[in-house]
């Protein structure tokens, strides 16, 4: 559900014109408009608001687990358009049984390490990324710490498991 208000935004309203069944939702919060969105159509709507709403920036990736519900997972995009002063939300939901999604890095260079991180920390698999391998966990490391059912103080193993 779209509020009126939102659709008057120019943003939201091309948005919308463009891809009728992408935005799921909409709110304004903090002055910073949020999208919920279908995550099949991620890609397309991201290479839209680059090259025709001039959002050139992508500041972040990052998810939130909101286990035990399902979809389990939001991955959030932070946007800016600095030719409007402008801050962008979008939200994607993700099934946590098989947690993907299609990466960015096609439209933005820049989500290259977001979306590493974002996979070494929460699982969260980006298809189509060019090099999707462990940035801050080492290689051998055993689950995703930032998921809400990761034990506090990590998997215990004992020395015959490492072997």
């Amino acid at each position: 559900m779209i509020p009126e208000t939102l659709l008057q935004d120019p943003v939201v309203s091309a948005l919308t014109a463009q891809f009728p069944s992408a935005v799921q939702s909409a709110k304004l919060a903090y002055g910073e408009t949020t999208l919920i969105l279908d995550p099949a159509q991620i890609v397309d709507v991201c290479r839209f608001l680059k090259t025709e709403q001039n959002f050139i920036r992508l500041s972040s990736v990052t998810a939130v687990d909101w286990y035990p519900r399902e979809p389990r997972f939001e991955v959030v995009y932070h946007l800016q358009s600095l030719e409007k002063n402008r801050w962008l939300r979008l939200k994607c939901p993700v099934s946590g049984e098989k947690p993907e999604i299609d990466s960015v890095y096609s439209v933005w260079r820049s989500a290259d390490w977001y979306e590493r991180e974002t996979f070494d920390l929460f699982g969260i698999t980006f298809r189509n990324h060019p090099n999707l391998k462990r940035i801050m966990m080492p290689e051998g490391w055993k689950g995703h710490p930032l998921r809400k059912d990761f034990p506090i103080h990590g998997y215990k193993y004992s020395y015959a498991e490492q072997q």
